[in-house]
């Protein structure tokens, strides 16, 4: 199973894809660096590359946090991230009102996890024609995700993959059941949601803290289980990043992880019948 992105593919037999760039747009500066910066890394290692930005995080801990440039700003520089670097482009949508002119810029629509069986958001993300990415909600079991799906293509877009970022752990924590990746590949192409998988949500009262010392055993082991894609946000200087500082993983070190999982994903390729 298997979807077109712009000029990309996700799924089987596609190579692994990679869905990467900063949590929240911080200016058009930061952006086109990152956009770059990643770019130039992914061209290297022969990658496929999604460049993902928020314009808006409207699911901030605290009401005080930076939520980021609004909609209109953001979109006009993730245009600019197309116009220079011809790669496809990923942003959040919260609101029904915000799908048909997010899709103008973005080929891909993401629905937060905390939105996933949100009906008229699914269908008005559907409804543009963009690609649409449904994280799974913390709080769902990934067979429920097969709704999720099935939402979007009622309405004529078959164009839909699933994300992975973790459960409800107790309070404050996430666990990744590696199960879940298996179950989901049944429904659409799933993608594996790194940053957010290592997330504990609220866990530094007024923000989310994290333990990036796990990036690399969860990247590693969704590529082994057969993910079709990975999703990482990612900061050249993640201490002062504006949103999910302890889990951005630094742009210093992207190469190194890249290079692992894409060892593992090639034995994996070459062990097939």
């Amino acid at each position: 199973m298997s979807i077109k992105i712009a000029s990309l593919e996700l799924g089987v037999p596609a190579p692994l894809l990679l869905i990467a760039g900063p949590c929240v747009i911080e200016s058009q500066e930061h952006v086109l660096k990152m956009a770059r910066s990643i770019a130039a890394i992914t061209t290297r290692l022969g990658l496929p590359f999604i460049f993902k930005a928020s314009f808006d995080k409207a699911n901030r801990t605290s009401r005080d946090s930076y939520r980021g440039p609004g909609m209109q700003h953001g979109l006009e520089m993730l245009r600019a991230v197309k116009g220079e670097l011809g790669v496809p482009v990923l942003t959040d949508i919260h609101e029904t009102s915000q799908a048909a002119e997010a899709a103008t810029v973005a080929d891909v629509l993401q629905i937060p996890a905390f939105l996933c069986r949100q009906t008229d958001l699914l269908e008005a993300a559907a409804n543009t024609g963009a690609a649409v990415n449904v994280k799974k909600g913390q709080f769902l079991s990934p067979w429920d995700m097969k709704h999720a799906a099935e939402k979007i293509r009622s309405c004529g877009n078959e164009r839909v993959f699933l994300t992975e970022r973790g459960s409800s752990f107790g309070y404050n924590n996430l666990v990744v059941d590696m199960r879940s990746l298996q179950v989901m590949r049944e429904f659409a192409p799933v993608v594996f949601d790194v940053t957010h998988s290592m997330q504990l949500p609220g866990g530094d009262g007024k923000t989310s803290g994290g333990m990036r010392q796990f990036g690399e055993t969860l990247a590693r082991a969704a590529t082994a289980a057969g993910v079709d894609g990975l999703f990482l946000e990612v900061h050249d200087n993640p201490r002062a990043a504006l949103s999910d500082s302890t889990t951005q993983w630094p742009l210093e070190n992207l190469e190194a992880l890249l290079t692992q999982v894409l060892a593992i994903r090639a034995a994996l390729d070459a062990a097939k019948p």
